[in-house]
């Protein structure tokens, strides 16, 4: 494993929401690697649509919130999270995009975690529906986007956003933990 010596001096991790899901899921990597985490959340805008269609939007919105959060707190370490939609031949799937800057503006993404989504919330979805709004409609519920979602929701409860940002968020620091992988050589 790499040495992670770099991320965990005393540091302050802002996060690009004040949804539980993505401040959990910060903390725990940064935990994980650092054996512990000062991280703080702030609502922030993704500058992008409601409900991102599509990879370019879904990475712009993360990287958005990455950076106003990193900025309005001072912190050198930004993370935005960003779920979207993503239409691949037709069919239509869930994705997530993160986006890490550290210091010296150093960026990091990573998405993917696309999920096939089913016809009832997809007919919502191609109205102008939120999936969030779909999904608790699809469930019987409310709030479902600050909980488990869809990802939930159609696994039966096998995985959570939570450990899936967790991944997200492990592969947006793959150029923070192995630096010399991403260095360009001359």
């Amino acid at each position: 494993m790499a040495d992670s010596t770099a991320l965990c001096s005393p540091r302050l991790i802002a996060v690009g929401s004040q949804n539980p899901v993505k401040i959990a899921a910060t903390q725990a990597v940064f935990t994980r690697l650092c054996g512990s985490a000062r991280v703080e959340a702030l609502a922030v805008a993704s500058g992008v649509s409601a409900q991102p269609w599509g990879d370019a939007e879904t990475r712009r919105g993360a990287l958005n919130r990455a950076r106003t959060a990193r900025a309005r707190l001072g912190a050198e370490w930004g993370v935005g999270f960003e779920g979207g939609l993503l239409e691949v031949e037709g069919d239509l799937y869930v994705s997530a995009w993160c986006a890490v800057i550290g210091p010296g503006g150093k960026i990091g993404t990573a998405g993917g975690e696309n999920l096939l989504l089913p016809p009832p919330v997809v007919a919502e979805l191609r109205r102008g529906v939120e999936l969030g709004t779909a999904i608790d409609h699809l469930l019987g519920t409310q709030g479902s986007k600050r909980e488990g979602g869809a990802i939930a929701a159609l696994t039966g409860g096998r995985l959570t956003r939570v450990r899936i940002y967790e991944d997200l968020l492990l592969m947006a620091l793959a150029p923070f933990l192995t630096p010399a992988f991403y260095e360009v050589q001359r």
